[in-house]
């Protein structure tokens, strides 16, 4: 590590899929999702990712995570490089979690909340508490804006946007740093979308987190980016301060984005 942090750094990026044989006729040609992508998260810094679907977003936050391995480029935290997630040291796993898209496909259901919050201190013990692990669900339920009951009940029985909330406890757990939030408000109604970002722009400033929130819609991110990086065909086409790319975006593809987008508010705390 190195002795001040630096935050998340990805220099020229690239990622392809398929490739393979067809089961008739010649061989599929490889897609490229990702095509030198360079992008920086400072420390306490929120950075969104906004493009169409397909536009590579999603694979560079898994990237990020170590869920998907890139064919050239690099990636870094702090200034150690970030490979595959199996092979990260225990600290750097912890420091970078993500919150993914669909809060009920990311759950196990057959557990229940304070189960699945636990069960990230058991993969890593370094981060649980000392004292009373079901108090410390509690508190991390209630910071999230739940009742310390939900913990008894399964993903179920609770709302799309209450499933959202405990997997973003689930991430705080583990004292994360970095928070990759993979379109964590799309699948939700749009009153709860605004309920969600309102909760992480208070967490990150509660916690000092850094994020890096991938959307489909410049209107969601408005009021809880620093800065905007809009992505197109794999490549990053504009990166900018947020309120300077509202108000004079240089691309076309960034005007067109924002024609199209929906002004959510997110209340200044």
């Amino acid at each position: 590590m190195t002795e001040h942090p630096t935050g998340l750094s990805i220099r020229d990026l690239r990622v392809t899929f398929g490739g393979g044989r067809r089961l008739l006729g010649a061989g599929a040609p490889p897609v490229t999702a990702v095509a030198g992508v360079d992008l920086d998260v400072a420390p306490d810094e929120t950075v969104a990712v906004v493009g169409e679907s397909g536009s590579g977003k999603t694979t560079v936050a898994r990237c990020v995570v170590g869920l998907v391995r890139p064919d050239s480029g690099t990636l870094s935290y702090d200034g150690t490089p970030l490979g595959p997630v199996r092979g990260r040291p225990a600290e750097i796993q912890r420091a970078i979690q993500m919150v993914f898209q669909d809060p009920r496909s990311s759950l196990n259901p057959r557990m229940t909340a304070g189960a699945i919050i636990r069960e990230a201190w058991q993969a890593h013990p370094a981060a649980a508490p000392a004292g009373d692990q079901h108090a410390a669900v509690r508190d991390l339920l209630e910071e999230v804006g739940l009742d310390g009951g939900v913990a008894r009940r399964r993903p179920a029985e609770l709302s799309g946007g209450q499933c959202q909330r405990i997997s973003i406890a689930r991430a705080l757990a583990l004292r994360p740093r970095l928070l990759v939030c993979d379109e964590a408000v799309s699948a939700l109604d749009v009153s709860v979308q605004a309920q969600i970002l309102r909760l992480l722009v208070d967490l990150t400033r509660e916690h000092g987190l850094s994020l890096l929130f991938i959307s489909h819609d410049l209107g969601v991110v408005r009021q809880i980016a620093d800065r905007i990086a809009v992505m197109r065909s794999g490549e990053i086409v504009e990166t900018a301060a947020t309120e300077d790319l509202y108000r004079s975006p240089q691309h076309p593809y960034t005007r067109m984005l924002l024609d199209a987008a929906l002004d959510l508010e997110v209340a200044e705390t």
